[in-house]
């Protein structure tokens, strides 16, 4: 895969928001570099320090004098996963966009997956961990695959996502750039049901939404606590909820 030949000045914006994560962001960075390198695309790749605590944006700043596309963003409270992609989408510039978990769960390869949906027609392109042709490497522990069990019956029956949808929490997603940071400044979850808030949005606006199988490998380091984040996620499921009822409202006058 070459870069457009457009004269676009960004082909790529790979966002990557992260919480604590001084261990794991130079491999991920390292992994977007060499992605965009390998496949000669014009690109950028945004880290989104959401509060850490720890030398999370020191370390990622540390590395751009060797990737010189390298931005780093860093605020001082923790605002949470949501808040921290919309801030790279909204920074970003590129042609299409893109955001990717810590940790490495997706390989990068699998953007040539998405983008080639996103030139086929589609406008979002979504990585599923249940989609046929997917691939589970490391499973999330029984608890956590019990809980994501009972979720998907409450958006189910709580909301109506886009047709042949299967996996909303998957954080691999790209989509074209100008929809992105269209969706995103719209959206106002900053937790975790941020995609949930996208996909409703994404699915009222008439945007053509495609989801692609992944190989995926469960990240056990991870800063999601199955107690509060549950209850966080609810709070945020349940505003999302009276959202899509008000946007229906507003639709039928």
């Amino acid at each position: 895969m070459n870069q457009n030949d457009e004269g676009e000045s960004v082909y790529l914006s790979i966002i990557i928001p992260a919480f604590c994560e001084e261990a794991k962001i130079g491999k991920d960075v390292r992994a977007a570099s060499a992605y965009l390198a390998e496949k000669e695309l014009t690109g950028e790749i945004i880290v989104v320090d959401d509060g850490s605590t720890d030398r999370t944006a020191e370390t990622a700043k540390a590395l751009a004098e060797g990737i010189p596309n390298l931005r780093v963003i860093s605020y001082k409270r923790n605002r949470g996963k949501g808040y921290a992609v919309r801030t790279g989408i909204r920074e970003s510039k590129g042609k299409y966009v893109m955001f990717a978990d810590t940790g490495l769960c997706v390989p990068y390869e699998y953007v040539d997956i998405g983008l080639r949906k996103l030139n086929d027609g589609a406008d979002i392109a979504i990585g599923s961990r249940r989609y046929q042709g997917a691939e589970i490497v490391k499973a999330q522990p029984l608890y956590r695959r019990l809980g994501s069990k009972v979720f998907w019956l409450v958006i189910k029956a709580w909301l109506s996502l886009p047709g042949g949808v299967t996996d909303t929490q998957c954080g691999f997603k790209v989509l074209k750039g100008d929809i992105a940071r269209k969706l995103y400044s719209e959206c106002t979850i900053d937790g975790f049901m941020l995609d949930i808030d996208m996909l409703c949005r994404a699915e009222q606006a008439g945007y053509k939404i495609v989801e692609f199988p992944v190989a995926w490998t469960n990240d056990s380091d991870t800063r999601y606590n199955p107690i509060t984040g549950t209850w966080h996620n609810f709070k945020q499921l349940y505003r999302i909820w009276l959202n899509v009822g008000r946007q229906r409202r507003k639709s039928d006058v």
